[in-house]
């Protein structure tokens, strides 16, 4: 049995539920590819493909326990003002993998749930191109898409660690993604999905980062860091819930009532040693 499941399941599902922790943050649920069936070859924790099979089933369970979906963009407001008992929940995908859609969008649609996509603009053409060996969507599909009620983000230019390039490019990766997608659809862009894990053990960086987007125009952003959307975080750095095909009903019930939160504090510890081991060098440590 996975470890980081039976922690979650036996001893923290019951302590957030006696603190009734699991009523007082937003999950935001993090997806990459969703393929008609499971291509994961590595550990589960690792795994960042959910079949279309699980993904039907991960949203029917969303709707049939009254949960509701709200944007990147509306997070942070929606979270301070949502009524007592109100179920919310974030739906997002990176990386603009085409496999959104031909499998995911449909399903979504079938329930009524919103999503966000990021795009890593330089594998996003007039016809597909290809990013990590899959499709990615095109532009005309993306304005369908974007007719139909899905929020589009930038998640970089050419999906760098951004703490291992340069100033400049750090910058231009943030905003020249945001302004060809603002360009592509007519209309304003505010959300990011940072790539990669997030280092958010480098305070200097993170502040650096924090400005770039800010001066962009971004407002809203998403990041690796595992937990849920607690109320007072910082708007552009939102934690996320990694789900994919080895999540049972359980274990995602377990993960969006912040029973998963834990595991934030190992993944903290990881990098920050990480960071110790290796000072003289830029480390994109595992999420």
């Amino acid at each position: 049995m996975r470890s980081d499941r039976a922690a979650s399941l036996y001893l923290f599902q019951p302590v957030t539920r006696f603190l009734g922790r699991h009523k007082r943050a937003v999950p935001i649920l993090m997806y990459h590819r969703i393929p008609r069936t499971d291509g994961c070859d590595t550990h589960p924790y690792y795994c960042t493909s959910t079949s279309v099979t699980e993904f039907e089933r991960q949203i029917r369970f969303l709707s049939q326990n009254g949960y509701r979906s709200v944007s990147i963009a509306d997070a942070p407001t929606r979270a301070q003002t949502a009524g007592r008992g109100e179920k919310l929940v974030g739906i997002t995908f990176d990386d603009g993998y085409q496999d959104f859609y031909t499998n995911a969008f449909p399903i979504l649609n079938r329930y009524g749930y919103a999503a966000s996509v990021f795009l890593p603009t330089a594998y996003i053409g007039d016809v597909p191109r290809q990013f990590k060996g899959s499709d990615c969507l095109t532009w005309s599909q993306i304005r369908e898409l974007r007719k139909a009620g899905v929020e589009f983000g930038s998640h970089t230019v050419t999906h760098p660690q951004l703490r291992d390039t340069g100033e400049a490019q750090m910058r231009a990766e943030v905003g020249r993604s945001r302004e060809e997608i603002q360009e592509k659809l007519g209309e304003r862009v505010d959300t990011f999905a940072y790539p990669y894990a997030f280092p958010e053990t480098d305070r200097e960086f993170v502040g650096r980062l924090q400005g770039a987007l800010q001066e962009s125009g971004y407002r809203s952003g998403v990041t690796t860091i595992i937990g849920r959307m607690g109320l007072g975080g910082n708007p552009l750095f939102l934690s996320r819930l990694p789900v994919n095909s080895h999540d049972d009903p359980r274990f995602f019930q377990a993960k969006l009532e912040g029973a998963y939160d834990w595991l934030h504090t190992v993944q903290y510890a990881t990098k920050l040693r990480t960071v110790r081991r290796a000072p003289s060098r830029r480390i994109a440590p595992s999420i």
